[in-house]
């Protein structure tokens, strides 16, 4: 992107409904209540023939610097520091306020361009407010409906006007690439039974970090990024966008999503903490490895346990953090239980990596994110079907199939048919017959004698053909 636009405004001008038409999803949570958006969320937006980043902010209010409203304030100043230009929104319905004065004075003594936009001028009433911001001393304000899309193509002029045509327009200067071949050799190699296609250690990684509220997840990706990128504190349920941000680790990019506190559903009662929750879930599903932060103070609560299992549903690679380990007296034996209790309490996720971490000092991180790395490798794992064959024999020969109705059963054939999670595929006899502790039986089978540990494992049965079908017909 050529530019960065940082969208500001006082609370519930409609800031967040601009963000999510710029750049064409819902990404941001939009609702009646001021104060939605806290923390700054990046996109990258498209306005008909520009391009350029943008950064939703919360909305700016006078307050204390201590308090919530106030480091809500310094969130979006750092956006405005950030940014190579500020749409500044108004409320064109309502007027002016004092704090839109305040806010127009601040924008000046940056001394970076600024575009005035006027939002729900489509509403009856509205030319009042219009006319009213000339005197914010911004230039001419561009009348628009974020909620409807009117007004798209005078914002595109303004913001190109504001910030210069080359900028705008930068030339297209990138070389042609060469086409990578190596997904097309991968997937004719896969013919081969023996084949077993290696670990991209180079491609980008998504990693989802959620929780209970208070947790500690915030935190945690603050010191991963080494500043104050996501708004912090004592509150618990500070944090409602599912975040993005992209940081280097170890020449590898992680693209990581901060996501609300999960409680339990049935406290789950306002509107605004259900689209909070659903936009974590959309997060999850987004990630290829999801950490579950637990507060070591008091670990294994109920909900952790749900979030877990919420993890491993989705078919995500998970990974425990054992968070504010600074907090804990006695390290090495508060360990060993969780441990003790991990094993005891996950069965689904035998061998679940663990890790202890502190996002105020900073402890385990390394570990943290070598374990999300290695979870990450198992995940995309594929085993080749010359490998799952001698596997299979050998299981059943340890312990057969029980027999059901006085015929037993076997497996004939195997076979991996994806990762990601790893899921493979078992040609037997009777396959509905198939009791389910014998299948729990070659789950624990695979992620021990295969190295799978903490991610899912699916198994799909198919009925092997009968080769005595045909002739039976043929004899009648």
């Amino acid at each position: 992107m050529s530019f960065t636009v940082a969208i500001v405004g006082r609370p519930n001008v409609g800031k967040s409904t601009l963000f999510n038409r710029l750049v064409g999803k819902k990404l941001a949570l939009v609702d009646d209540t001021p104060g939605v958006t806290r923390d700054r969320r990046p996109g990258d937006a498209r306005l008909i023939d520009l391009k350029f980043r943008i950064i939703d902010t919360a909305g700016l209010e006078e307050a204390a610097p201590e308090t919530l409203q106030g480091r809500m304030r310094a969130q979006t100043e750092a956006a405005i520091e950030e940014a190579d230009l500020s749409l500044f929104v108004v409320d064109a319905k309502m007027g002016l306020t004092p704090v839109d004065q305040t806010l127009a004075e601040m924008l000046r003594r940056k001394g970076k361009p600024v575009v005035l936009v006027a939002n729900k001028s489509e509403a009856r009433g509205s030319d009042g407010g219009f006319y009213d911001s000339y005197t914010l001393g911004l230039g001419e304000p561009t009348p628009i409906s974020a909620e409807h899309g009117q007004g798209m193509l005078d914002l595109r002029d303004a913001i190109v006007a504001a910030i210069g045509e080359e900028r705008a327009y930068p030339e297209d200067d990138e070389a042609v690439t060469n086409i990578d071949v190596r997904a097309e050799l991968a997937e004719g190699a896969e013919a081969d039974e023996d084949f077993e296609p290696e670990y991209d250690e180079t491609k980008p990684l998504r990693v989802a970090i959620v929780g209970r509220p208070n947790a500690g997840k915030s935190t945690l990706i603050n010191r991963f990024l080494g500043e104050d990128r996501l708004l912090t504190g004592p509150e618990a349920g500070i944090t409602r966008d599912s975040i993005s941000v992209e940081w280097d680790w170890k020449g590898r990019t992680i693209k990581m999503f901060d996501t609300a506190g999960m409680r339990r559903k049935a406290k789950v009662q306002e509107k605004l903490e259900k689209l909070s929750v659903a936009d974590g879930l959309r997060a999850i599903r987004f990630a290829e490895t999801v950490v579950i932060v637990f507060d070591s103070t008091i670990p294994f609560e109920k909900q952790d346990l749900q979030i877990v299992d919420l993890v491993l549903r989705e078919g995500r690679a998970a990974v425990l953090a054992f968070n504010k380990w600074d907090l804990i007296d006695d390290p090495q034996a508060v360990l060993a239980e969780l441990r003790e209790k991990t094993d005891r309490l996950l069965p689904q996720a035998r061998g679940i990596r663990a890790v202890p971490v502190s996002g105020q000092t900073g402890r385990g991180l390394d570990k943290l994110m070598q374990a999300v790395i290695d979870t990450d490798r198992t995940w995309n794992r594929r085993i080749s079907t010359a490998k799952l064959n001698r596997w299979l024999d050998a299981v059943q020969t340890q312990h057969p199939p029980p027999a059901v109705s006085g015929r037993r059963l076997k497996l004939k054939y195997m076979t991996q048919v994806k990762a990601r999670p790893p899921g493979f595929m078992i040609s037997c006899t009777r396959p509905d017959a198939l009791p389910e502790s014998y299948i729990r039986y070659l789950t624990n089978g695979l992620r021990n004698d295969f190295n799978l540990p903490g991610v899912p494992i699916r198994i799909h049965f198919k009925a092997a053909d009968n080769p005595f079908a045909g002739k039976a017909k043929k004899k009648r």
